[in-house]
């Protein structure tokens, strides 16, 4: 069945590919490519082995309760999904929580303005020479008009997101077994997803309350797409001063490390012969291997963090 879903997505893709190059559908290449990826990568992920679910095994909890009960009793969601690493009901949530907040955020701050910034900080940068900046200017506004994107721009986020999730999966399980423990694929994603969903789902539902709060005028178009709350040391410094300050302390906030004890517990519950110190090493590993690429980024193009 996952497979079937994966091929049709794929065909989907391509079929939006194929429209967007002959300029049939305007603007529908850049979805479509992404959708065929995302497509490619369920149809890959069909042919990964589930295990079998020990006869002792206690029975899977209900989705309502994984999804709700990860927030006040990880151990045990965890625990549960060490047996049945079900991971849908949580992905679903994130993909609402980010899809409603997309919508929002788009009709809130106007589509041509959310797609405007970051050609600016790529003019300001240097990398469109001065005599193409209108005509590409002119090309995002068509572009950001076509009804086709505010369909296709929460279903990207979304296939970001899992893409995204199946990274952090497979460095989970490659860490957890460097480090001596035992953990399936699907157990890694179940940790991956679960571990996130808290803070993603409290970034979001605060996000959409400032965002009616706050004047458009006030809100960065760039940055206030993944959510408007600054719970970290980011708000310390100001990145046109000080952008490699500013990156290192937005990685240093109470939803960061929320995230980061939801993933260690997760390792050790999830997976087998773990300890409670691997398993924050592995996650603060992780987060320090974020940290490094934003720093680098902020280091290379500081007017995108400015």
């Amino acid at each position: 069945m996952r497979r079937i879903a994966g091929v049709v997505i794929a065909v989907i893709g391509l079929l939006l590919l194929v429209l967007g190059i002959v300029k049939i559908v305007p603007g529908a290449a850049q979805p479509g490519g992404f959708t065929l990826f995302v497509g490619l990568l369920c149809i890959g992920l069909s042919f990964i082995p589930r295990g079998q679910v020990p006869e002792d095994a206690p029975p899977p909890l209900p989705p309502s309760e994984r999804v709700t009960g990860v927030f006040y009793d990880p151990q045990r969601i965890f625990e549960n999904l060490h047996f049945h690493p079900r991971w849908l009901a949580a992905f679903v949530v994130i993909a609402i929580a980010s899809a409603v907040y997309h919508v929002a955020y788009v009709q809130r701050m106007g589509p041509e303005v959310i797609a405007l910034a970051p050609i600016e900080k790529t003019i300001e940068s240097g990398f469109i020479p001065a005599d193409r900046a209108e005509e590409i200017k002119e090309q995002t506004r068509e572009s950001a008009r076509s009804p086709l994107m505010r369909v296709f721009g929460p279903l990207n986020e979304i296939g970001g997101i899992f893409f995204f999730m199946c990274i952090l999966a497979a460095l989970l399980l490659l860490l957890t077994l460097i480090f001596g423990g035992r953990i399936t694929f699907w157990q890694a994603l179940c940790v991956a997803i679960y571990s996130s969903m808290p803070p993603i789902v409290i970034d979001k539902a605060i996000s959409m309350i400032l965002l009616y709060l706050k004047s458009p005028d006030e809100i960065d178009p760039l940055k206030g797409q993944k959510g408007l709350v600054r719970a970290d040391l980011g708000i310390l410094f100001t990145p046109s001063e000080n952008p490699v300050l500013y990156m290192i302390g937005s990685f240093v906030g109470v939803l960061t490390i929320y995230g980061l004890w939801l993933e260690a517990t997760g390792l050790r519950y999830a997976g087998e012969k773990l300890s409670s110190a691997s398993a924050w090493t592995i996650a603060l590993i992780l987060w320090a291997i974020g940290l490094l690429l934003a720093v680098i980024m902020a280091l290379l193009f500081p007017a995108f963090v400015a």
